[in-house]
């Protein structure tokens, strides 16, 4: 297992990797009013044209990401970047959402319903290559035979002939409910997301020994769940500041 983390501009960096040599990418870039990081700008286009290329066939990005109220509207940006990915041949494989399960903009409340879920748009060169499904949902009839029916060509229904009793817990869902709590190691930057959220799509969508790539790493919180389940880690990041802590969170000399 390796850990190498940059410290630069990822515009830059991005295009020292070769391609095709990375198998996941996870990363909650800035946003819309958010889009001076530190007092860096954030060139997405740019961006994402490396990502597409340093890609594995098989290999997904996580792309986390939300929009700003500016006007009474809603930004969109997050929609107009998913077909940006969408456009440098990627399949949209997934459309996730974060619910944060909170908020803190309450002024919102006079005119909608409180803004508490990021997306998390789940990008794929061809079909992914791996797929290891959460399963902590609950079965509301764990125990029981699960009949059903079959909707035949002709739109009639048949009940199917293969029942069997449901596991105590079913596959998770595409919403995924976790508490935007923070960590130690991350408390200095203005938003990290949590490792639980970092290591449930790593352990989802990777396996041991595959490399990780977070762009815009920040705290390291994808650094650390890359760690935890024996992947390789390259991050990258442009604040001196933010990168220290990283290199100190994640052990790198």
């Amino acid at each position: 297992m390796s850990l190498t983390l940059h410290c630069g501009d990822c515009l830059k960096v991005l295009p020292t990797l070769e391609s095709e040599s990375v198998d996941m990418v996870l990363t909650s870039p800035p946003y819309d009013d958010l889009r001076k990081y530190n007092g860096y700008t954030f060139n997405f286009e740019g961006i994402a044209s490396d990502l597409e290329r340093v890609l594995k066939p098989g290999g997904v990005i996580v792309w986390i990401v939300a929009d700003a109220t500016v006007k009474g509207s809603e930004s969109g940006s997050s929609f107009r970047q998913a077909l940006h990915f969408m456009s440098l041949g990627l399949n949209l494989h997934d459309t996730m959402i974060w619910n944060k399960g909170g908020f803190s903009d309450v002024g919102s409340l006079q005119t909608r319903y409180a803004p508490v879920f990021e997306y998390m748009f789940v990008f794929s060169k061809g079909k992914p290559k791996s797929f290891n499904p959460i399963k902590d949902r609950p079965n509301k009839w764990a125990g029981t035979k699960n009949h059903g029916n079959i909707r035949l060509p002709d739109g009639t229904m048949r009940a199917k002939s293969n029942a069997r009793v449901l596991p105590d817990f079913g596959h998770r869902f595409n919403v995924w409910d976790i508490s935007p709590h923070r960590q130690r190691g991350a408390d200095k930057h203005p938003a990290p997301f949590p490792i639980k959220l970092a290591h449930d799509h790593i352990l989802s969508w990777s396996n041991p020994g595959d490399t990780i790539l977070d762009p815009m790493m920040g705290s390291g919180t994808t650094g650390q769940a890359a760690k935890d389940l024996e992947r390789n880690f390259i991050g990258i990041e442009i604040s001196e500041e933010y990168f220290k802590l990283s290199r100190q969170r994640l052990g790198v000399a």
